[in-house]
Parts: C-alpha cells; structure tokens; sequence
C-alpha cells in the first residue's frame, strides 16, 4: 500500500525517540520535538478501595511523569525507568510514557497519525516485534517504521555514510553506517556516559567537602562569602522520601552543576598545566559558591583516559577516541576512508566545553597518514542532542519515503515479522 496518504499536510507523522535519559516526541518536518521529559517514571503505591467490599482495599501504582511532577517530593515514590541500555524494558511503564506524550504535547488521536520510531543499533529482533504489535494494536496506528538511531543522526547531518559517536546518559558508542545501514560489526560501546560524569563530579565535590544539597530541602538561604560555609534553612514537614528519588534529584543538581562548570582539557590533563586555567563560579542551591579551576578539568579527563578511573580495570573501558578508532577498523578496509571523512559527533554529552577540540586532535595521531579526518558537530545544541530525533523528522517528511512506511494492511496481511522485513 503506497504511503501517499500519510505524506499530506492535513495529518502530519509523529517522531518518537526513547533514550535512557529523556524521551522526545514531535511532528515531522518540525525543526525540534515538542515533547522532551525524563524516561523516568515516579511511582508510588496506593491503596484503592474495592467497590463491591468497602472492607477490601488493593494496591495500585500512582504514576508521576514529566520534569514538574517528579521534582515534587512524595512519600514513597520510586524513581524507575523502563529503558535500559536504550531498550525498552518495561512495557507497561514505557506505554506510561506514550499515554503521556500523546495526552500532554500531540493531543490528537493516535489513530491519525503514522509513528516512526527510533530504535537502538543494537536492538534484539523480539522487542522490535512488540514495538510494532504495541503502536498498531493498542494505539491503532495507521502506519509504523522503525529506524536505528545512529542511520537518523547521519541523516540529520546530512550524510549516508560515517561513523556516528554518541555520548548519552548511560553509555558512549560508535556506529558505523554505511549508504544508510548499520554495520553491525563495528558497533563498540563504552560504559562511560553522563552517568559516569555525574559519578565522578560527586567524587570530587565529596573529597572538597562539598555537600550536594537539592533544591527541595531548602527553605530559605543566605548569601555568603565563597567558601564560606552554607547558612540555609531546612524545609519543614517534609514527606518520607525514598533513596532512588534522592538520587535522582541529586543527580538534577549535578546535570545543572556539570554542564555549568565541567570542561575538556585541549590535551592530556595535567594538573600543573592548569594552574593559571581561568576559574569558573557556581552557586550551590543552599547558597554555598565556590570558584573551581583544574578540577573541572580532571573530571571528564576519563572519560578520555579512563586508565585513571580508580578501581576499574583499564581493559575493561575504552576512552571516547579509543571508541571511534576501534570501530572504524573493525570496517573493511575499502569504507574505511569515507569513515573517517565523516565522523558524526551526537549526544548530550558532547556538549560539553571543548569535546570535540579534544576529540579531534587525539584521533589526529590514531588517523592513518592516506586518510582525511573530517568531525563533524553541529554548532547547534539542539540538533546535537536531539539528532536523531532531527533525522526522523527530516526523514518521515520526505516525499521518498512514503511507500517505505510499514501500512496498517501490511501489519494485518504478514504480522509483526513484516517489521524486520520492512525495517532494515
């Protein structure tokens, strides 16, 4: 069945892109998604009276989804999340997410509109098989394609062909895709992501004595001289909080923190390099504030280095270039040129101060003589964290690929094998 009726302007396709950290959602053809919350969930346990037995009660979940709800402490909420190593775990909680971001940003029935979807590289045959039984028998979609994140990324830049660095939440990967398909062999993944970074941005400020203290303890503060210790009032009557949701808004304060202060050293760090290095302020939320120099340096040195992690073995992590390189020659020799010619840089860790000078000149000296280096980053923040996401709007809008599109028909004539059919 020919995609012409999805392409019209009367009923534009919806783009959804699930990662580990946030969930965004939108309409092709726009320039950036018009949902973008947390993939966590807040979940609470209630208790629901049965109508029939007034006597009887039952436990139900009581979920909060989106930046506002879960920034509000509640008694006994667990942070959850249904994505792991970007795939979907959960179902139930990450139909939580859908139900959401079509109620909250689309609000238009999911009936009207053909869904592509993102889906990572390394994604097993099962999942993307419920994916398409999920959207077409619960959410009745009249048409669905399933793409893979790194082919959206060098669509968004504008390429076919290159190697796509993501540096996310949970970990950092290099993919290579070739004339729009992944190769799969030269897929290589580091544990070493935002997670990592936030890690090691709490080691630090633990060995300067500095307590993380969220904004939802804090009642009222003064300002004082830096580092000059804190004067704040603890919030009163505050709810019976669980550890996951501490964590979580520990974490938000140190997101804040990182992309604020955190920097990337021009080449190996060395701390006796760094002394006349310009000092950056930041105010704590409890209104400690404190100027910090080579430190913020040091902190996203491993992700470079990791060989300085304590109590990690070496072998067992590669630093982002190591990533990029070893992909690469995990390629057949002929593509390797049109590889490094195009490495795509994506991911919201990359936006951190001086990645990609870094990354640039350290994969300068694992670049062959005979081969051209070319890095590709957007100067845009937007389309760097949002890059696949971009892709598939520029993708779904496209005039091109309309018959590529998984119909309705097609579903209800071969199943939900027609997805690795249809969905290379």
């Amino acid at each position: 069945m020919s995609g012409g009726v999805y392409g019209g302007d009367e009923v534009g396709a919806l783009v959804f892109d699930a990662g580990s950290h946030s969930f965004r959602a939108g309409y092709a053809g726009e320039d950036c998604p018009k949902a973008d919350f947390p993939s966590r969930i807040g979940v609470e346990m209630v208790e629901v009276m049965e109508t029939d037995n007034a006597e009887e009660s039952k436990p139900d979940k009581k979920l909060s989804i989106d930046t506002s709800q879960l920034l509000f402490p509640k008694k006994g909420m667990e942070v959850v999340t249904p994505i792991k190593d970007c795939m979907i775990e959960d179902w139930d909680t990450f139909e939580a997410l859908l139900n959401h971001a079509y109620k909250r940003y689309i609000r238009s029935s999911p009936e009207q509109h053909p869904v592509l979807m993102s889906e990572p590289a390394w994604n097993e045959r099962n999942r993307r098989e419920k994916i398409a039984e999920l959207m077409f028998e619960k959410y009745n979609v009249p048409a669905f394609f399933l793409c893979k994140s790194p082919v959206l990324s060098a669509f968004a830049n504008g390429r076919s062909t290159g190697v796509v660095l993501d540096s996310g939440a949970t970990h950092t990967t290099a993919v290579p895709v070739h004339d729009g398909y992944v190769l799969q062999q030269g897929i290589v993944k580091s544990p070493l992501g935002g997670d990592f970074v936030l890690m090691q941005c709490k080691e630090m400020l633990q060995s300067l004595n500095i307590d993380v203290i969220p904004h939802y303890l804090v009642a009222s503060k003064e300002e004082v001289k830096p580092e000059a210790s804190a004067k704040w009032t603890q919030k009163k009557n505050l709810p019976d909080v669980t550890d996951s949701w501490k964590k979580f808004m520990i974490n938000h304060t140190l997101e804040d923190f990182a992309a604020s202060v955190l920097q990337v050293s021009d080449t190996e760090y060395n701390e006796h390099e760094c002394v006349n290095l310009p000092k950056v302020p930041y105010y704590f939320p409890n209104g400690y504030n404190r100027e910090f120099g080579h430190e913020r340096l040091a902190v996203v040195e491993n992700l470079f280095n990791p060989s300085k992690v304590r109590g990690a073995a070496p072998s067992s992590m590669l630093g982002v270039p190591s990533v990029v390189s070893s992909s690469i020659n995990m390629c057949d020799v002929d593509i390797r040129p049109g590889l490094y010619s195009s490495i795509i840089v994506t991911g919201g860790n990359t936006l951190l101060q001086g990645f990609t000078d870094r990354l640039n000149s350290e994969l300068a000296s694992k670049t062959p003589p005979s081969m051209r280096l070319k890095i590709n980053a957007s100067s845009s923040s937007v389309e760097r964290k949002y890059s696949p996401w971009v892709g598939g709007s520029i993708l779904a809008s496209l005039g091109t690929f309309q018959q590529m599109w998984i119909s309705k028909m097609e579903y209800e004539d071969g199943g939900k094998s027609c997805v690795e059919r249809k969905c290379p």
